[in-house]
């Protein structure tokens, strides 16, 4: 009976802790986009074209088999499809979605000219249309890109399919097509970190093919509330990242698994992916900023990835939140503590909960080791 009041009292410090947070609001319930891609009901009503939720191996082999004019169609037929197909080739995916992007663009554009509607509905298009129009910048290779809800969006740096070594950043709560690449708290966006990850990679392998994905593919939380606090879009969003993850695999493109950093609520995800991800899929988890992973070591995650665990800085106000899980609420056992089991990751310099990859780090130089596999100098 103790223990079980300790438990639901730390549960209440957790929720109070967070919501009292600086900077955060409480957030509202998020609905889930999950499922197939958008266009997949014009897909399917196409003849001969495999299931937009078949296996990513099988997707791989379907466009493996297709001439190139073949492929290129169905790109322009179905660019939402094509462009968030995990298992197609990721030149391919690039095409798609800048056809898909500078469909939507235009469609915002004529909205935001549109003197139909009101003032509020205009102001909102013509964001959106100059979101749009940004991710169709020169050199910009955009993975995934899916309109609906909040807007999710993947964008690679660097050559994917000419990598030696590669790495997935997997973000946490208030990251969509709006935040992706903010400009304020650069390091606390996907596009952010990916982008200082890979120009760590370069400092230390000059010349050595690298590659990173900024990957905002699942329904983040607002804020702090619930949906912070419980593992509901995480449940939705881990088999999304395990898609993802399949689909490179299967592509066979890349010399080494990548490494996935998860940060924050990113590492909620990244921990009920685990028990799917092989050492074919994904070479190393590692979690920064994390409030937990859903289970209480290391091994129970289940994993054939290594997993490591980056040490909080002082600054960072998730060490304030009680790792706990009880009544759905929580995510379970630290994975900085030593019984969790995990390879720890020193993060010395390190300033707040969004600066991990901020330049001049050990954490920083540590998660560049880690995607080249220098282990050893992990210390």
């Amino acid at each position: 009976m103790r223990r079980f009041k300790r438990t639901l009292v730390a549960a209440a410090v957790a929720t109070t802790v967070m919501a009292g947070t600086a900077g955060w609001a409480v957030g509202g319930e998020q609905t889930v986009v999950t499922g197939p891609p958008a266009g997949a009901a014009a897909w399917r009503a196409d003849h001969s074209l495999p299931d937009p939720e078949a296996a990513p191996e099988d997707i791989a082999r379907f466009f493996a088999a297709l001439p190139e004019v073949r492929r290129h169609e169905l790109a322009a037929r179905h660019p939402l499809v094509v462009g968030n197909l995990d298992g197609a080739p990721v030149a391919l995916r690039y095409e798609a979605n800048r056809l898909a992007l500078a469909a939507e663009r235009d469609r915002e554009r004529a909205r935001a000219a549109d003197r139909s509607l009101g003032a509020p509905e205009r102001r909102l298009a013509g964001d959106l249309a100059d979101r749009y129009a940004r991710l169709l910048g020169p050199g910009r290779q955009i993975l995934a890109f899916d309109p609906r809800g909040r807007g999710q969006v993947a964008e690679v740096y660097g050559d994917w399919t000419a990598a030696r070594h590669t790495a997935v950043v997997v973000p946490g709560s208030d990251i969509d097509l709006a935040s992706f690449d903010r400009t304020h708290d650069r390091y606390g966006t996907p596009a952010g970190m990916a982008r200082s990850l890979r120009a760590e990679l370069a400092r230390q392998a000059p010349g050595t093919p690298t590659a990173v994905i900024a990957w905002a593919g699942y329904t983040t939380p607002v804020g702090v509330g619930l949906d912070a606090a419980t593992g509901r879009l995480a449940e939705a969003g881990a088999p999304r990242l395990e898609r993802l993850l399949a689909g490179l695999s299967a592509l066979g493109t890349a010399a080494t698994p990548p490494a996935v950093f998860c940060h924050s609520y990113g590492s909620v995800v990244c921990g009920l992916a685990a028990h799917d991800i092989d050492g074919t899929e994904a070479a190393d988890l590692v979690v920064l900023g994390s409030p937990g992973m859903r289970a209480d070591s290391a091994a129970g995650l289940r994993t054939g990835a290594r997993v490591w665990a980056t040490r909080r800085n002082s600054a960072d106000w998730i060490g304030r939140v009680p790792n706990v899980s009880a009544f759905g609420l929580g995510h379970g056992g630290d994975p900085t503590a030593a019984e969790f089991g995990a390879r720890p990751v020193p993060s010395d310099g390190a300033h707040g909960h969004s600066a991990y990859f901020a330049p001049d780090t050990r954490s920083l130089r540590h998660f560049a080791e880690i995607t080249l596999g220098q282990y050893a100098d992990v210390r």
